[in-house]
């Protein structure tokens, strides 16, 4: 990947510590962080700095500005000598649970539009998806480029949501021990802090992953394998009511193309269309099936099928099961984008626009050598598409691009 130049280095270094001096009262210090270690990434170094432990927030502060990472962590995990440079020596006490939701984990139809990677042996270049080996040579590590969109976190968020209904109706989390935040990047984060799960083990984090993402879900044993077994119901608990409902809106909202793509014939689809009040009204008020005659049971699997993906949440499962695991510090800079890591009330989620609200920088500008990049919004102003071109930006948009590396720094002024 290629380097920033020194101009773009002490441009976003510059930025960086404008904002550790000047605004750091908009970083919130985690809860009991004397209890947590602290890594930070230095980008000219290239080097991860950890085992770090404060006393007050004044220290932490200072770290920030003598250092000026891209990038600052903190550990999900209490421990009784955080600085403690193996991991065996730090005295775990426990740990809260985190999800990460990121785009780059969910399929999108944009990522063949603005997401590259290249092949690191044999230089094999692609679109979209990363895959899991070269289709040319076989390797397995690859240079890849992503964009935050539109479009992207529109399915981020969509995936939060529904990872939210999970804890607060399944699980029975209330909203005062969630907290959810815009990553900065291309996703979101979900911290629960809860003395009921603060002891977990990795595996009982991993049950609770597995449950929300319905990984290893078997219709069969929640007697969803056949509409003869039983009526759902929207009210139902667990994953029968989650299948009840996901089936309510399918039947609610369900188009002719949409049965279709689900695999259902015409004959079928229009027997359910031709049935939909009956089905939902027993679904909601569950008297009998459900089901008309002609709905039988390789439909009724499929309905339930479908029905589980649109309920189950898209999660990296490999955070939420790290008991170590470091996350980025709210409030923040992402190294990638130069905005920040943001907290939001649950029920603001809907009209959350990361692109306004975690934005760090205002005014200012700089001239930048722009090698390729697409249209994209930063506040209220649209910028791009770019190949290739010398512009002048706002503060905020140049280092956008610089830290996406797509740009370098001609002339600044900040």
């Amino acid at each position: 990947m290629r380097e920033m130049s020194d101009l773009t280095r002490d441009f976003v270094q510059r930025l960086f510590f404008k904002y550790y001096t000047e605004r750091f009262d908009e970083i919130h210090i985690a809860s009991k962080f004397e209890q947590r270690e602290f890594a930070v990434f230095l980008t000219k170094e290239r080097i991860m700095v950890r085992h770090r432990s404060f006393k007050a927030p004044s220290e932490i502060q200072s770290f920030l500005c003598s250092t000026i990472p891209s990038d600052v962590y903190y550990s999900s995990a209490y421990y009784e000598q955080p600085d403690a440079s193996e991991m065996s020596a730090k005295g775990w006490i426990g740990a809260d649970l985190i999800f990460d939701i990121d785009a780059d984990h969910i399929p999108t139809s944009c990522d063949k539009v603005h997401d590259e990677w290249a092949c690191s042996k044999c230089g094999l270049k692609g679109r979209g998806e990363l895959p899991e080996k070269c289709p040319s040579c076989g390797e397995e590590k690859f240079e890849n480029t992503t964009w935050p969109c539109e479009l992207c976190l529109a399915s981020a968020k969509l995936e939060t949501t529904r990872l939210l209904d999970v804890l607060l109706r399944d699980f029975g989390f209330s909203e005062r021990e969630i907290h959810v935040f815009f990553s900065g990047h291309r996703g979101y984060h979900v911290h629960v802090e809860s003395e009921a799960v603060k002891s977990l083990d990795a595996m009982a984090r991993k049950e609770i992953v597995d449950y929300v993402c319905s990984l290893g879900f078997d219709a069969g044993l929640h007697r969803l394998d056949d509409n003869s077994q039983g009526t759902l119901w929207l009210k139902d608990v667990g994953w029968r009511g989650r299948i009840a409902r996901g089936i309510y809106k399918i039947v609610l909202n369900a188009t002719m193309e949409d049965y279709k793509k689900m695999g259902l014939t015409k004959s079928i689809a229009e027997t359910i269309m031709k049935n939909k009040d009956a089905i939902l009204k027993n679904l909601d008020e569950p008297k009998s099936v459900g089901f008309p005659s002609g709905v039988g049971p390789q439909t009724y699997r499929k309905l339930v099928e479908f029905s589980r993906k649109s309920q189950s949440a898209r999660v990296d499962t490999v955070v939420t099961t790290d008991i170590h695991r470091l996350i980025r510090l709210q409030g923040t800079l992402h190294g990638k984008t130069g905005l920040k890591k943001v907290e939001f009330p649950i029920a603001a989620l809907d009209d959350f626009d990361p692109f306004k609200s975690a934005l760090a920088f205002r005014g200012g500008d700089a001239t930048v050598l722009v090698s390729k990049a697409p249209e994209f919004r930063l506040g209220d102003e649209e910028f791009g598409p770019y190949e290739n071109e010398r512009v002048e930006l706002p503060s905020a948009a140049a280092l956008f691009l610089a830290c996406k590396k797509r740009a370098e720094v001609v002339v600044q002024d900040v």
